[in-house]
């Protein structure tokens, strides 16, 4: 059965699976990233990985995959095939793209930037499929965002297009890690209510999901904290859609978990703030941690289809 390798690298795990031309996960498979033995190890980690997919492919489905497609955090450099910088994983300028092909006995290979890939799998066959024009912004320890315009996902002259969680929504606000002062991802990310509500309540353990069942249950200190993060996230969306127009704002990452305790203010705080603009839907992602692998798997098709045509 044809198939192609998807591979999706995050700061401590890869997911990886073979994906067959359906979009069907034919098989799904974890490894660590071994990132406490440096950089080197790092990379090992992914080839040997991916070797191991494609002997997988060949022992089960009687051939090796058709290409492979990787997504990986951090600056990346998707035309040059190049993992540009990644402060999680301690690497910079990693030919990653090259490497991989060589060890695949070269096999066509797609890199593409995590949330990015994450953000087509959503767009093509999660909660944007059907939209013409849309935005992905998972927000969990940050804040981060996809573009998508008709089937494909815009990654910017110098691949940085979508990085809504350092828009300036507080000026002289909260340091970001960024080195700017009041950024979306300082105030309204799962972290940053995390430290909220511990200042808030006293509660070194406290967390974003904690705050969001004590909003549920009626706490007004826990209310406050959320609203803040709320007003945060819409002045950033409202920037966002006033520049691109979407149909579809996509809520990502561990904090759209929260439900409609984060959806039904959000929606009304965005429809709020809106003037001239046409208000998107603003939805829950629908394919949870599957999108990067299944994001993977869709760069590794598309680029069969473009070798085919060209």
């Amino acid at each position: 059965m044809r198939h192609v390798i998807a591979l999706d690298v995050g700061g401590t795990g890869m997911k990886a699976a073979l994906v067959a031309a359906d979009g069907a996960l034919l098989h799904r498979a974890r490894r660590p990233t071994g990132r406490d033995r440096g950089p080197d190890a790092v990379v090992t980690a992914i080839l040997d990985f991916a070797a191991e997919l494609r002997d997988h492919g060949v022992r089960e489905y009687g051939e090796g995959a058709a290409a492979a497609g990787v997504a990986v955090p951090g600056i990346v450099d998707e035309a040059d095939g190049r993992a540009v910088y990644a402060a999680n994983l301690r690497w910079r300028d990693v030919p990653l793209r090259a490497l991989l092909s060589e060890r695949l006995g070269g096999l066509p290979v797609a890199l593409g930037h995590d949330v990015r890939t994450g953000g087509l799998a959503e767009g093509r066959i999660g909660a944007g499929r059907g939209a013409d024009r849309f935005l992905f912004v998972p927000v969990g320890t940050g804040i981060a965002g996809a573009i998508g315009i008709d089937g494909r996902i815009e990654a910017g002259a110098h691949g940085c297009a979508g990085e809504i969680g350092h828009i300036v929504v507080r000026p002289g606000g909260p340091e970001c890690a960024c080195g700017q002062r009041g950024c979306l991802e300082a105030l309204a990310s799962a972290a940053a209510i995390t430290r909220a509500w511990a200042a808030a309540g006293g509660d070194p353990d406290a967390d974003a999901a904690g705050c969001a069942r004590a909003v549920a249950a009626g706490d007004r200190t826990a209310s406050a904290v959320w609203r803040e993060a709320v007003d945060a996230l819409a002045d950033g969306l409202v920037t966002g859609l006033t520049l691109l127009d979407p149909r579809v704002v996509i809520i990502g990452g561990g904090l759209a978990e929260a439900g409609d305790t984060l959806f039904g203010p959000l929606r009304a705080a965005v429809e709020a703030r809106v003037t001239f603009q046409k208000p998107p839907l603003v939805v829950p992602a629908a394919l949870g941690d599957t999108a990067g692998c299944l994001g993977a798997g869709l760069l590794a098709w598309d680029l069969i289809s473009v070798e085919v045509t060209a």
